[in-house]
């Protein structure tokens, strides 16, 4: 066949293949189940537990709550419990990553990510959620997502996840508070200019019957092969970077003795 031809026609066939591609996922995007709350899971930490939402734009989905950031499309903050039986290693078939529907002005599509050099980071740990197809599914959503340097996703990150998992595993009750840290003159990516953060806080609650312990983590997003013990801070710490209010629905005594310290004993 002349290449004159040729050519062209094999154009036309690549580029339909990737609109067809691209449609199934949008498809995959209308279809994903927006579960609601499964009347099994009973809450230990209640809406107290919640940080404030400098946006307003508060969101609760079956497995997880958050704060999203239209102005840096994605959420400021996730919240969510994590208990000894949530620690099931059933293997879900990985799902595309969609849009999250509840958000009225969408939350940033995938592609942003595309060729940007940052990882599709969770947020909320997929593999903190394998007990159930719903929940595992549930954090493919892309407000559930950040971009994270792939070796600090693959690296520090992620060994800070797995010591989550252990701890619930020993403590049965836990609550996590995470997301990157937000602010002006970020680093952004893709059409809808995702914010880059530059560092990322973990706060972890265990609670005992009445007794409240937490440890709390500030990490820059980079590649280090230090321990994240290091980078333990107070939770009164990260509200100054964020400006938000953690732990605002506790008395203010315990507010304050949880927030004011940095006590790695028992982590």
């Amino acid at each position: 066949m002349n290449r004159r031809i040729l050519y062209p026609l094999l154009l036309v066939l690549v580029l339909t293949g990737l609109y067809f591609a691209e449609a199934y996922i949008d498809k995959q995007n209308e279809e994903y189940p927006q579960t609601k709350t499964s009347p099994e899971e009973v809450n230990v930490f209640d809406d107290k537990y919640l940080p404030s939402s400098s946006t307003g734009v508060m969101v609760r989905h079956s497995y997880y709550t958050l704060s999203y950031s239209e102005k840096h499309e994605q959420a400021e903050w996730i919240a969510y419990e994590l208990k000894k039986e949530h620690l099931a290693k059933a293997e879900f078939e990985r799902p595309y990553f969609v849009q999250d529907r509840k958000i009225k002005t969408e939350s940033a599509h995938w592609r942003n990510y595309k060729n940007s050099g940052y990882d599709r980071g969770h947020l909320c740990p997929a593999g903190d959620r394998r007990f159930d197809y719903n929940a595992y599914h549930e954090t493919f959503l892309t407000s559930n997502i950040s971009p994270q340097d792939h070796v600090f996703n693959a690296g520090i990150w992620n060994r800070l996840e797995q010591k989550v998992r252990y701890w619930a595993e020993r403590k049965d009750e836990l609550y996590i508070i995470t997301g990157g840290v937000l602010k002006d003159g970020l680093e952004t990516i893709g059409d809808e200019e995702v914010s880059v953060p530059e560092e990322f806080y973990k706060i972890v609650i265990d609670k005992n019957g009445d007794t409240l312990k937490a440890i709390a983590f500030l990490i820059p997003n980079e590649g280090t092969s230090a321990s994240f013990y290091d980078f333990t801070v107070s939770i009164d710490a990260i509200e100054k970077k964020t400006g938000l209010d953690f732990l605002r629905g506790l008395e203010d005594s315990m507010e304050d003795k949880l927030e004011s310290k940095v006590d790695r004993i028992g982590w």
